[in-house]
């Protein structure tokens, strides 16, 4: 596995109830600002295997980003059950319930 991939998925992992990083942000957070693709991708295909928390994963506009009717309502309704408020239309307050954290070293990911 590659270490970007490594650093997202302990990212990802550390992300707590109730609060939500946008892709970018996670990507900022592994090393690569300009990741945030390679963030979806690693959800997309990681978070079963590693169990990650992929709910709490939404986009740079406080949006969950699924469109298919019922990826974006599994989503909304595991925000809500953490106590995220979430709008009728998916839209999260990133000033109220983003969780910020600063960009790994790679030494850092064990």
């Amino acid at each position: 596995m590659k270490p970007f991939t490594r650093r997202v998925i302990h990212i990802i992992k550390q992300v707590p109830p109730g609060k939500v990083m946008s892709y970018g942000g996670v990507a900022r957070a592994a090393g690569s600002p300009r990741a945030a693709r390679q963030v979806v991708r690693i959800l997309h295909s990681m978070s079963r295997k590693y169990n990650l928390p992929w709910h709490r994963i939404i986009n740079a506009k406080g949006e969950i980003a699924i469109r298919r009717e019922s990826g974006f309502e599994q989503q909304k309704f595991l925000l809500e059950e953490e106590g995220v408020d979430v709008s009728t239309g998916g839209r999260v307050d990133l000033g109220r319930y983003e969780h910020h954290m600063p960009p790994m070293l790679e030494e850092e990911e064990g």
